[in-house]
């Protein structure tokens, strides 16, 4: 059974769009994912300057799926929270190079299921 490879996304946004952030998530099989409150700092300079606010309450939504569904879970994830200015939606992956916890067997199937 070839190994499966995964990626870490990290999706920051506005306080109280974790919930569109995971349906968004789950429509393209990610299963879960771990929500962190967080606070945003900005450049008073900058926002000044662009005339707009900054909402400092975030949320921090981390999602590890498989490199198999990671682009559809991205573009799902930047029509629900990335072009939306009320979300104010940054959302990035990093690789995962070693995984411990995760039923390996379980997510193999839900992979080939949502192929």
């Amino acid at each position: 059974m070839e190994e499966l490879k995964y990626e870490l996304i990290i999706c920051i946004v506005n306080s109280g769009f974790n919930e569109v952030v995971m349906n968004a998530a789950r429509e393209y099989g990610a299963k879960g994912g771990t929500v962190i409150n967080a606070r945003g700092t900005a450049n008073e300079e900058i926002v000044s300057r662009l005339n707009f606010t900054i909402t400092p309450e975030k949320e921090i939504v981390l999602l590890v799926v498989t490199e198999e569904i990671k682009d559809n879970v991205l573009h799902a994830l930047y029509k629900a929270v990335g072009i939306n200015p009320e979300s104010q939606g940054i959302i990035f992956t990093v690789p995962v190079d070693e995984t411990a916890g995760i039923n390996k067997n379980y997510v193999k199937k839900q992979t080939e299921e949502n192929n």
